[in-house]
């Protein structure tokens, strides 16, 4: 540590300082509110914040995270708890904290960013930016020594010669974009369907599941697209990659077989060793694409994970209000990651009888040292008949010991406290909502319906004002920025409720939406992922691709035109077809990214030809 007391006395003496608080005790974000007591004197996100930042000529410091984010709180602990870095930040930055689920166009910005720059991203997500809102330099998680060894030297360099600092961040400035507009052709838009199929073979791991060869994520949109074609043109390629990875996902590590629901992802290709934070994004489109799979590839396990996973987001995450909250956390209430999740030998002897025990080994194969500091974690089960063979038991025996025992285990996690973020926010309930329509569509459970009417209820009485949407509210006030994906989402849910409950009004509500966020967001050529962005360099996007979530820009587009055809709106049909003529040869070459795009250029063919 003596490197960083050394650097802060040196702070001390070059740098006059700025008398700024920390402004984040009881925010209403919760992992706002976690860092209100840190000594870093944070800022909130706004304009005020480069005000500050021109009057004292100083370099800003963005730091991006969220709530059940695990090694948010590592860099916390060490870092923004040390006083001697909370003196360097406080006396030669303006630094800033970030909830990402409350400022998502800024945390995609700035995460390009640091893709594009360091070729990797992550949270927490921490950038300097120049007083004018230019990004100039990224850092993920580092150790506490070389953290202040990087503000240090950042520092340093902008004390000596900021203008040309400056000129090095303005080169990721503004981006234009020519005007390559072009005719929809129905041949070219069939022939993406087939390249992005080729590129989802090609990228597909047909023995683990998923894709690529390094961590693995759900995705969603490319799943979900994967299947649309299939149900329209069943293929033997396609169904390998579709059941390989559903099977993985729902029978290894990212599923939790003791309480239900899926983590954000894992760390290996073989889903074995989850990060433990589980999201309403995830859940709530993972549920819909298993209840769909579930009907298009005859799967009725497939419509069990899909049910099962609705049943956990309305135990553990819906809220008195009946909106959904946001998230659980990684690290339970005695700062463990994943210790909620995990069941070390000791509690499995004190909450098991010895047959119990045995079965549970034997059909989970857990070794006799846990792969966790905390425990075993339920993988992947072996067939009841294997583990009748191994025993020597019968099978029905094998299965009623072993319900039994999965019962104890869900028991010892009604002791346990896991700590939760409680912000209802508007995109991400929309995803829930349109899960529970589907849960209601194959279910005759009264409890789907219900939860989708007052998911609905809430976002068009509390997050709508008849006019603009808002991300979340706390106490009747804006909470964070609504992005072009809660409108896009949002949109689309209330088509699909409309669609459903058979309600036109909730069209014309969903019609209102559609048209505030092309107002709000769409420029002639090209998109903002919020209204008024502070940050220079990105305000604008030719396209978005598909990332945990569909594509907003594409989802608005394919909204657009569905509404345009049910209520007879030539004008919107006309915008949003316009929207979709271009990014032709980026397209082709990057098709696996875009499959929500591919779909809205399907459907925009569609209403084009009649078909």
């Amino acid at each position: 540590m003596k490197l960083i007391a050394s650097l802060a006395l040196w702070c001390c003496l070059v740098g006059q300082a700025l008398a700024l608080n920390n402004e984040l005790a009881s925010h209403p974000s919760p992992y706002l509110a976690l860092h209100g007591d840190d000594p870093v004197a944070w800022q909130e996100w706004g304009p005020e914040v480069f005000a500050a930042a021109q009057r004292e000529n100083k370099l800003v410091y963005v730091s991006v995270g969220y709530f059940s984010c695990h090694w948010c709180h590592v860099m916390q602990d060490e870092s923004y708890k040390h006083p001697d870095i909370a003196n360097i930040l406080n006396r030669h930055f303006i630094p800033v904290k970030v909830d990402r689920e409350l400022q998502p166009a800024l945390d995609e910005a700035l995460m390009a960013f640091v893709q594009s720059t360091q070729g990797r991203g992550g949270w927490p997500l921490n950038v300097f930016l120049t007083p004018e809102g230019y990004p100039l330099y990224a850092v993920l998680y580092v150790p506490p020594e070389s953290f202040a060894e990087v503000i240090g030297k950042i520092h340093a360099l902008w004390r000596e010669d900021p203008q040309r600092i400056a000129a090095v961040a303005r080169q990721h400035g503004p981006n234009g974009f020519a005007d390559r507009s072009a005719d929809l052709d129905a041949a070219a838009v069939l022939a993406l369907g087939k390249v992005f199929e080729e590129m989802t073979l090609g990228l597909a791991d047909t023995f683990e599941g998923g894709f690529g060869n390094q961590s693995r994520f759900p995705h969603v949109p490319q799943l979900d697209y994967l299947l649309h074609r299939y149900g329209h043109a069943p293929n033997a390629q396609i169904r390998e990659v579709l059941e390989t990875t559903l099977d993985a996902m729902a029978q290894r590590g990212l599923h939790d077989h003791v309480g239900s629901g899926f983590f954000r992802y894992t760390v290996d290709p073989g889903w074995s060793v989850p990060h433990f934070e589980k999201m309403l994004y995830d859940n709530a489109q993972l549920a819909k694409l298993y209840l769909n799979a579930g009907r298009v590839l005859g799967r009725a396990d497939y419509s069990a994970v899909g049910f099962a996973t609705l049943d956990f987001m309305l135990t553990a995450m819906q809220g008195e209000n009946g909106a959904m909250i946001a998230s659980l956390s990684a690290i339970d209430t005695l700062g463990r990651e994943g210790a909620y999740y995990l069941f070390d030998d000791d509690a499995l002897a004190q909450a098991l009888t010895p047959d119990e025990e045995r079965v549970l080994r034997t059909v989970w194969s857990l070794p006799d040292a846990a792969a966790f500091d905390y425990g075993h974690l339920l993988v992947n089960q072996a067939p009841l008949e294997l583990a009748a063979v191994q025993l020597g038991w019968a099978p029905d025996e094998i299965e009623r010991t072993l319900a039994s025992a999965m019962g104890k285990l869900r028991d010892l996690r009604r002791d346990r406290s896991l700590p939760i973020d409680d912000k209802v926010l508007a995109g991400w309930n929309a995803l829930a909502m349109e899960a529970f329509i589907t849960g209601a569509r194959q279910s005759d459970e009264a409890i789907y319906a219900q939860t989708a009417r007052r998911i609905k209820r809430y976002i068009e009485t509390v997050l709508w004002d008849g006019d603009q949407l808002f991300r979340a509210r706390s106490d009747g006030a804006a909470l964070g920025t609504v992005s072009l994906s809660d409108y896009a989402l949002t949109a689309r849910a209330m088509l699909a409720f409309s669609r459903w409950a058979n309600t036109p009004a909730d069209a014309e509500l969903a019609h209102r939406m559609v048209l505030a966020a092309w107002r709000d967001f769409h420029r002639s050529n090209g998109w903002q992922r919020e209204r008024n962005p502070l940050l220079k360099g990105s305000e604008l996007h030719e396209v978005l691709r598909d990332e945990a979530m569909p594509a907003s820009d594409a989802v608005l587009i394919e909204v657009s035109l569905e509404l345009a055809r049910e209520m007879n709106l030539p004008k919107l049909a006309e915008m949003a077809r316009s929207a979709l003529n271009r990014f032709w040869e980026q397209l082709r070459a990057e098709a696996f990214f875009f499959p929500s795009r591919i779909r809205a250029l399907e459907v925009a063919i569609a209403a084009q030809t009649g078909s």
